[in-house]
């Protein structure tokens, strides 16, 4: 189950808003289809980054998959541990396998993306 706290971005990239930052990283569903995890290309902090932009590249035994902005802001902070341990986002994609926290440009973007029911509905529709 995807945590109703969260926004989702068709994507498959989630953010947790939390006043004016956001915590960003990449659902179950996405690390799921990407299967063992074995390298992040992790961005720089103090970076400003759009909505529905690149932000980061995953390497996974499968395939590479572009990690895409849910939001617009600016990289606050950057998950360092994930450098070492990259798989640490196939255990806990909605905990402490984040990627980036960024300060919002426009909080109520966020608004604009999907609750957990409505991606549910959307990862049942692209699985058909």
């Amino acid at each position: 189950m995807n945590p109703d706290d969260l926004r989702y971005h068709k994507e498959h990239t989630w953010v947790r808003v939390s006043g004016k930052k956001a915590t960003i990283g990449i659902t179950d569903y996405a690390q799921e289809a990407l299967g063992d995890i074995v390298y992040i290309d992790l961005p720089e902090a103090d970076i400003s980054i759009e909505a529905d932009s690149e932000i980061s590249e995953i390497e996974s035994t499968k395939a590479t998959s572009a990690v895409i902005a849910p939001v617009t802001g600016k990289i606050v902070k950057v998950n360092e541990d994930l450098s070492e341990s990259p798989e640490v986002i196939n255990e806990d994609p909605y905990g402490k396998g984040w990627i980036v926290i960024v300060e919002l440009e426009n909080p109520s973007e966020a608004d604009d993306l999907m609750d957990s029911s409505e991606y549910e509905k959307y990862i049942e529709e692209e699985d058909k």
